[in-house]
Order: structure tokens, then sequence, then C-alpha cells
């Protein structure tokens, strides 16, 4: 099987594949409060044509995907689209990260497809008046309801997204690592990242991976760092006895790069390799021109092989200097 390889040596094998830019919760770190300017149905990949990247790209050896949004559930026929995907065998997993708003009604079916192994729930607060001032929604106990049934799932495993958010919620950091004492879930410290949807804010008051580390530390006596996988977007750590882990994933500060083994692919089509680049390609527009699978398979082995070293370099060949995407219209 011809593989994806960057010209680092890199092997790239995962897919971030983003359904919608839709969401139903307006986070103050992802978009401005009336929302974003959300694209015409029209400008989004269908999920035929979705289901289509990922089976050309997973014959280039890509096996794990990652459905993300905006909110991946607010796009009618999201399951069956899920449902279709499980059928792909090059595929190992198909994981996904959501709000949990819409999840509970989901969860029964969820839990019946074999290749769905994680389910990355983003949840900043287990504060309700502080829930409802991050999202702008009132919508807490939907949230809550999912984490109850997926930190007793025996078949998906429950990781918690936690963006640390300066002056907001860094109080709550300790009492996050506590869900993972008697709880076999992952909790994921996220650095703040810039695409809120209006522009790069001042960050010099980040929470980077330094910071929350020391924070943790500072509260136990002993901290006991986990072997990752190469790739693993966080640095993974556990507490003694304790039944879960906790990581940090420093998205902001970039010192994951190197063994970076992912790309993305927006709503709309556009291709990245990087978080941090402008897209190198609209996909969308290139089917729609007739592309075959051959011409799919070549474009993706050339694009891939141009990969930049890491998120510091693809933010350097931005043509626009300004970061004012939002995470929604990239793909969280």
């Amino acid at each position: 099987m011809t593989q994806l390889l960057d010209k680092h040596g890199r092997t790239i094998n995962y897919l971030r594949l983003a359904i919608t830019d839709r969401c139903n919760l307006r986070c103050q770190y992802c978009m401005p409060e009336i929302g974003n300017k959300f694209v015409e149905r029209k400008q989004l990949l269908t999920f035929k044509e979705m289901y289509r990247l990922v089976r050309v790209l997973s014959g280039l050896g890509v096996n794990k995907v990652r459905l993300t949004g905006g909110e991946p559930f607010v796009r009618t026929d999201f399951m069956n689209f899920l449902e279709m995907l499980s059928f792909n065998n090059n595929l190992d997993e198909i994981n996904i990260t959501t709000n949990g708003v819409l999840l509970p009604k989901y969860l029964q079916e969820i839990e019946k497809l074999s290749k769905i192994k994680s389910i990355n729930l983003s949840l900043d607060t287990l504060k309700t008046h502080r829930f409802a001032a991050i999202t702008r929604q009132d919508s807490f106990s939907k949230v809550m309801e999912s984490f109850e049934f997926l930190k007793s799932s025996e078949k998906l495993k429950l990781k918690l997204n936690f963006v640390v958010q300066s002056e907001v919620n860094t109080d709550e950091i300790i009492d996050f690592i506590e869900l993972t004492k008697n709880e076999n879930i992952a909790v994921r410290f996220i650095e703040e990242m810039p695409f809120n949807g209006i522009g790069q804010k001042d960050f010099n008051q980040l929470w980077d991976f330094k910071t929350i580390l020391t924070h943790i530390q500072q509260h136990y006596s002993h901290i006991n760092k986990i072997d990752s996988a190469k790739s693993s977007t966080s640095v993974n750590f556990k507490i003694p006895n304790y039944k879960g882990t906790f990581g940090i994933i420093p998205a902001f500060t970039r010192t994951i790069c190197n063994d970076c083994n992912r790309i993305r692919i927006t709503s709309t089509g556009m291709f990245k390799n990087c978080l941090f680049d402008e897209g190198v390609f609209s996909v969308r527009d290139f089917i729609r021109n007739g592309a075959s699978d051959d011409d799919l398979k070549e474009l993706f082995i050339n694009t891939v092989h141009h990969k930049p070293e890491n998120g510091f370099v693809a933010e350097q060949n931005r043509k626009n200097n300004s970061i004012s995407e939002s995470m929604s219209n990239i793909g969280g």
C-alpha cells in the first residue's frame, strides 16, 4: 500500500474531518457571541463526498479518523454517515469530538458501532453558571447527561477536553484531575488557541504547558509520566492509585509537532497540512470539477510531502499574518 509520507520522514495516518461549521454553543474562545458567518449548505462537503475522501485516504494508509465540527451532531443524518463510514475495512478507529449537548439521544446507537472507540467531550467547567458564561448557552444538564453515560460505558473511552482559560476556569484544574480518582477517564488540559473568530487576543496571561503542569505539581506529591504513542497530541500523566489519567495538549506552544501524523479537511473541503496553515487547496472543488480517485491520490501524496515541519513554520508561511478564523470553521 502506498502511504502518505512527508519530506521530514513522518507517516501520515490520521485524518481530522469537520462535519459542519455550525455549532449550538457559542464558546468565547471559539467564536463571537453572534456566531460565525456560516457557509451555505451547498458549500459544505456532502456526506457522499466525505465518504469518498475517507475511502481514498484510507487506501493511502490513513487508518484513524476523528469527526469534529463545529458540532457534528447538529448536521442532519450524521448518524447515517457514521454507520456508512463504519463499513470501511481500512479504518481501525472512528472517533468523535462533541460538546455533548445533542449526544444523549444517540449514545446507545453509537455503542453498537464497533469502530467508534472514544468520544472526546468538551467540558471546561463543572459549574452551571460558569458553563453558561463560557458557552453563552444554558445546556449544562445535557452535557452532564452525556458525561454520566460515557464514564460508565464499557465500550467507549471517555476523554474530557478542558480548554484552560486564564482568569476563567484555572481554579477547576484540580477538580478535573480528581475526576480521575475513581473513574477510568482521561482529562486533557488544552492550551487556549487564537482561533476565536475575532483575531489573535492578548496571550500575556496564557496558561501554557509549563504553567499548567507546575500548578498541578503544587497539589500532588507524586505525578507519574506515562509512556504515550509517539504521535500523541498530549503529554500524559497519572496520579498514583488513581484509575484515570490526565494530559496536557501544548496546542499553542507546539512542542508536539515533530511527530505529527495528522492532516485536516474542513467542512467546506479545505485541505490543511497543519492547524496553523491557511489551507492548501479545496478538495471540494477538485472533486466537483471531475477529479478521479487516482487524481485525488496523486494530489494527496504530493501535498502531504510538503507538510511543514511544525506549526510555527506553517504560521510563518501564511499570506495573511492575522489569525482570525474560528475553530468552528477549521474543525476542532
